[in-house]
C-alpha cells in the first residue's frame, strides 16, 4: 500500500482543530491601478481559502507574491478587485471587522504614548472598562516580557521591543482572528523562537484563529496547523500542507524528524516559485 502524501499524514494523538469555518476568501483577486500608461498590476489571485475556527494557518511565498496584499484583503484594509471575503459569515467591506486584530511588520507604536497606553489603545477605543483594561494590559505586558518598561516610551525601546508592544496591544483587545504580517521579523533569531512559543501559548489560551505571513519556512512549520504555499506574482495557493502537530507543540518540535521532512517539502515547492520571482525581476 502506498503511504499517504506528507501533506495529509496526521501525527498520532493529534487533536483536530474545530471544523467551523471562521473566515473565507472565494475567487479573490486584487489588481492595482495602471500607472504611466502601463496595464493594471495583477498582484493576487484568484485565491480561495477557508480558515477553520481556532486553527493556526501560515502563508509562505516568494517576495512580492502578494502575501501582505492577501492579509490586507482579509482585514478589510484593501478591497478585493473581484471575489468575496467573509468573517464569521458577514462580508468584509472597507474596515477591520470587530473581533479582528492586525499586527504589521513595521513599527506601529504611538510615540506620544508610553508602553501601557500603547497596549491599552485598542481596548479603550472599543469601550472596555479601565479596570478590565488594567488587568488585560498587565497580563499582556508580562506575557511579552515588557513589565519593567510599562512607563517607557517607544523611543526608549529597541525595535524588537516596540514590535512586542504592538503584539501586546493586539492581545489586549482579545481578538477572535489575529492577522500577523511578519511580526517577528525585527527580532533576533533566539528571541524570535521564544516569541513563537509565546504566540502558541496565546493561541491555545484564547482559542483565536491565527493567520501568519512569514518568510521563514522554519517558523511556518513550527507554528502552524496548516501552511499555504503561494506562487510567484500574481499570488495563488499552489498547495496547502497539514503539519499534523499537537496543539501543545513548542520549540522542541524542531527536534522531531518530521520537522525536517516538512521544511524540505515546503522548500521543494517554494524554490521553483522563488526562481520564477527572481526571473521576473531581471
Amino acid at each position: 500500500m502506498n503511504p499517504l502524501p506528507l501533506s495529509v499524514v496526521p501525527a498520532a494523538g493529534v487533536e483536530r482543530v474545530e471544523s467551523a469555518i471562521h473566515a473565507t476568501l472565494t475567487d479573490v483577486t486584487r489588481f492595482y491601478a495602471a500607472e504611466h500608461g502601463k496595464p493594471p498590476f495583477h498582484a493576487l489571485g484568484p485565491v480561495s481559502l477557508s480558515l477553520q475556527k481556532g486553527e493556526f494557518f501560515s502563508v509562505v511565498g516568494p517576495s512580492g507574491c502578494g502575501k501582505s496584499t492577501l492579509l490586507d484583503v482579509i482585514a478589510g484594509l484593501n478591497a478585493a478587485s473581484s471575489g468575496t471575503v467573509t468573517f464569521e459569515g458577514a462580508p468584509v467591506r472597507g474596515k477591520v471587522p470587530e473581533g479582528v486584530a492586525v499586527v504589521f511588520q513595521e513599527d506601529a507604536t504611538f510615540p506620544w504614548l508610553d508602553v501601557y497606553d500603547n497596549a491599552a489603545f485598542g481596548a479603550r477605543r472599543a469601550g472596555v472598562s479601565e479596570s478590565e483594561i488594567r488587568e488585560r494590559v498587565e497580563h499582556a505586558l508580562a506575557f511579552m516580557g515588557l513589565k519593567a518598561f510599562t512607563h517607557s516610551y517607544p523611543v526608549q525601546l529597541s525595535g524588537g521591543m516596540r514590535q512586542r508592544v504592538c503584539i501586546a496591544r493586539a492581545m489586549v483587545v482579545r481578538p477572535r482572528l489575529m492577522l500577523l504580517d511578519e511580526p517577528f521579523g525585527a527580532l533576533d533569531q533566539q528571541t524570535r523562537l521564544l516569541m513563537g512559543e509565546e504566540m502558541l501559548k496565546l493561541w491555545r489560551e484564547t482559542g483565536a484563529t491565527v493567520l501568519l505571513i512569514t518568510h521563514s519556512i522554519d517558523e511556518a512549520v513550527l507554528l502552524s496547523d496548516r501552511i499555504g504555499i503561494m506562487s510567484a506574482c500574481p499570488g495563488r495557493f499552489i498547495e496547502t500542507i497539514h503539519t499534523g502537530w499537537s496543539r501543545h507543540r513548542d520549540s522542541n518540535t524542531a527536534l522531531d524528524p518530521r520537522f525536517g521532512e516538512l521544511t524540505a517539502r515546503v522548500w521543494g515547492l517554494l524554490r521553483a516559485e522563488a526562481l520564477k520571482a527572481l526571473g521576473s525581476q531581471t
